[in-house]
């Protein structure tokens, strides 16, 4: 064992030994449960902030166990992976709140905690994995730790939902797998920022390497939603609304998108992958997913699958950004996964309320809804700006980058894309806003199924509003020092000194 830190060790362990004893808890002990879940999740929030603090400082963290002479667990703190796992940590905490309002008086609470745990867990591992056999270990963990989340209810549609999850993703696993046994025989272990190793093989094995990266990619773009890989994503949307969110903000598709930029800057690097020409194929179908995924968006009337076609479409301008050569479409890439992150668990938050309020799961239902619960409402009407691109909401600010990124590389359609995607957005939330606030209710007042002094109960309550707030500054403040858009710029102009 070589290790210099056991911080990302304890980072892991904040979320995993939380999850291990709710599993030994009995099914009443809610309170001890939820104490364990709220812990963990505060805990794992300091400890990122601790590390952060001291990378700041110029200090390192890694944590490696050798499992065999060519074959290592490997933890390693940086930049971009402390980026990810701060996005999951902080929205961990919000999400485990939600959630323990969301199930109160639910069945099988002990079961989904703890697998709420160890996915936040996985999504942490995959932040901090410093090389490519651990960030394959903690992606299928990934993986087989939110099925259960999905099918959570039990019903026949979950289960169904369930075995659709697993063939995807267990599929995208197996192809992922075959890209890092084949680059591990090729060119040995390869850690994450050590790019060197593949560009010293690019002039005697180009095919070979063409072929692993486009299984690696395969594999990553099933998590990723890219099409035609997406289809588990809508389906999925049968799980409670704090899986939902946690799907779509902070651990699955997040990994595959997350996992795509490792691809492209830490494994290949930006000058290898261009000198194969591999980042066009992934331009064109990450713009083809944001287009595809707005115009299916267009057709449903269940609000949660809107916004599951709405995270198909908003999740490819990481793609789109990473393929795209140059520090500002890089920065408009990474800083999304932060943007796209607290815009869409706002909006899964905002459903959710909906639901088990008043038990308004279709567009349709929504005339009104903004006068009785002008909070949550209010948190997605900002959430929805932002994702349709107007200043001064987050949305605006990746949206933004991405288009100098653009223009700057002389990729000049990728502006048309946006502009596109940007009026599709607007087509296909704007009429839920014009009934949320314009239109007069069409039927009886539903009477209320959560009780409490405000629109709904306060643990659902407090979420939305926080994550609303947060949707808005980070556009608001965007240039301040320490700000998601400065400390994704250090990030991009790390990457092109790779």
């Amino acid at each position: 064992m070589e290790t210099t830190s056991i911080l990302p060790l304890l980072i892991l362990g904040s979320s995993f030994i939380p999850g291990i004893l709710i599993l030994t808890l009995r099914e009443d002990q809610s309170a001890l449960r939820s104490f364990l879940n709220l812990f963990g999740a505060v805990a794992k929030v300091s400890l990122v902030a601790w590390v952060f603090a001291g990378t700041m400082r110029g200090e390192e963290y890694a944590f490696l166990f050798r499992l065999a002479p060519e074959l290592s667990f490997s933890l390693r703190v940086d930049q971009l992976g402390l980026f990810f796992a701060s996005l999951s940590s902080v929205l961990w905490l919000v999400t485990t709140l939600y959630a323990i309002g969301y199930l109160e008086g639910g069945k099988n609470r002990r079961r989904f905690f703890a697998f709420f745990s160890f996915c936040v867990t996985a999504a942490t591992g995959i932040a901090l994995s410093g090389n490519v056999i651990t960030f394959f270990i903690f992606y299928e963990f990934l993986t087989l730790s939110t099925y259960p989340l999905v099918v959570h209810s039990g019903t026949d549609h979950a289960v169904n939902a369930g075995r659709t999850y697993l063939w995807y993703t267990i599929g995208g696993g197996t192809v992922l797998f075959l890209g890092v046994v084949g680059l591990h025989v090729l060119a040995g272990p390869i850690y994450f920022g050590q790019t060197e190793m593949i560009a010293s093989l690019v002039s005697e094995h180009p095919t070979q390497l063409t072929i692993l990266f486009f299984l690696m990619l395969a594999g990553l773009g099933v998590k990723a939603a890219i099409f035609p890989l997406h289809g588990w994503l809508p389906i999925s949307m049968v799980a409670p609304a704090p899986v939902s969110a946690l799907l779509h903000a902070v651990a699955v598709v997040k990994a595959g998108a997350f996992g795509i930029i490792r691809l492209v800057y830490d494994v290949y690097g930006i000058d290898a992958a261009g000198q194969m020409n591999l980042l066009t194929p992934l331009a064109i179908l990450a713009a083809f997913t944001i287009l595809y995924g707005s115009v299916q968006a267009l057709f449903q009337d269940d609000f949660k699958k809107r916004l599951a076609f709405s995270t198909v479409s908003q999740l490819s301008y990481i793609g789109l950004g990473a393929a795209i050569v140059g520090v500002l479409s890089t920065t408009g890439a990474i800083v999304h996964l932060v943007h796209q992150g607290i815009m869409k668990i706002t909006m899964f938050f905002a459903a959710g309320n909906v639901a088990e309020t008043y038990g308004y799961k279709k567009i349709s239902e929504l005339n009104g809804i903004g006068r009785r619960m002008p909070l949550t409402m209010g948190a997605f009407t900002i959430a929805v700006f932002g994702m349709i691109g107007l200043p001064p909401i987050a949305g605006f600010i990746s949206k933004w980058y991405l288009g100098l990124g653009a223009v700057e590389a002389g990729s000049h359609w990728v502006v048309l894309v946006l502009l596109g995607s940007s009026a599709l957005n607007a087509a296909y939330f704007l009429p839920i806003l014009y009934r949320a606030w314009f239109c007069e209710p069409d039927h009886e007042a539903v009477p209320r199924r959560r009780t409490g002094r405000l629109e709904t109960q306060v643990l659902l309550l407090i979420p939305v509003v926080i994550t609303g707030l947060l949707s808005l500054a980070a556009g608001v403040f965007a240039a301040m020092a320490g700000s998601p858009l400065s400390i994704a710029r250090e990030i991009a102009e790390r990457l092109y000194l790779l």
